[in-house]
């Protein structure tokens, strides 16, 4: 097992950080390490993005919205898992447009806060129900339509798989993966709901139902699938 994963949580509210905590250190695998608490933004400022794999932000510091501080985050290469008593689907929106990992409200965070750090350090999507209701219920026009090569395509990059897997599994270039997710990008760019980042594609893509939420699952590779079967003919071990 490779090193845990390291973060960061800012949050204003001290029991809040101190559940948060609580969450990571009682992960039976141990696989997030808390590295640093801060209670605002400031406190990030002496954290370079490569001393914490994932920073958990409350969207509400000192009773303020900070929603528009996650492109400069973002931008300066630290990964945001936004942790919020917020479920307004406009906020929700707003957040993962923004550039944030996954948006993981605060009534869901012990069942899901971890795994979507997790998720988030290893650049894979991750979907909460927070977050699929309010991709769902999102009613803004201008939907691009994707060819079924181009839904197919990043329907397996967002399962997991790298641009040269999803080459192999639908016989084309890599090249061609890359253009078809840029030509994506490209749709939505144009109709002036721009993604980004994986994420805010694939919060796209289940917005338009391009994507169902539940067709996001962990890819494993043909040769691990064979491997778990047992082989005919084999003796019972």
């Amino acid at each position: 097992m490779g090193r845990p994963v390291t973060v960061f949580i800012v949050e204003d509210h001290p029991v809040v950080t101190e559940g948060v905590a609580s969450w990571i250190h009682s992960d039976p695998g141990q696989r997030v390490r808390l590295v640093q608490t801060a209670r605002d933004l400031s406190g990030l400022r002496d954290v370079p993005p490569e001393a914490a794999d994932v920073v958990i932000l409350d969207l509400e510091l000192s009773g303020e919205l900070v929603t528009d501080q996650i492109p400069g985050l973002v931008s300066a290469g630290y990964r945001v898992v936004a942790f919020s008593g917020h479920s307004d689907p406009v906020i929700v929106m707003e957040t993962l447009d923004h550039g944030a990992h996954a948006y993981v409200s605060k009534e869901e965070g012990r069942e899901h806060l971890v795994e979507a750090v997790l998720a988030a350090a290893a650049d894979r999507p991750y979907v909460t129900r927070s977050q699929a209701r309010a991709i769902l219920d999102d009613q803004r026009p201008a939907r691009p339509a994707l060819s079924e090569q181009e839904r197919q395509a990043l329907l397996l990059w967002f399962q997991g798989m790298s641009k040269a897997s999803v080459a192999r599994r639908m016989a084309i270039s890599e090249n061609t993966v890359r253009q078809y997710i840029s030509r994506a990008r490209a749709k939505y760019a144009a109709t002036g709901r721009t993604a980004p980042s994986k994420d805010a594609l694939l919060a796209r893509a289940i917005e338009d139902g391009v994507i169902k939420p539940a067709e996001i699952m962990q890819y494993e590779s043909f040769a691990r699938a064979a491997a778990a079967r047992p082989s005919l003919g084999a003796p019972d071990s």
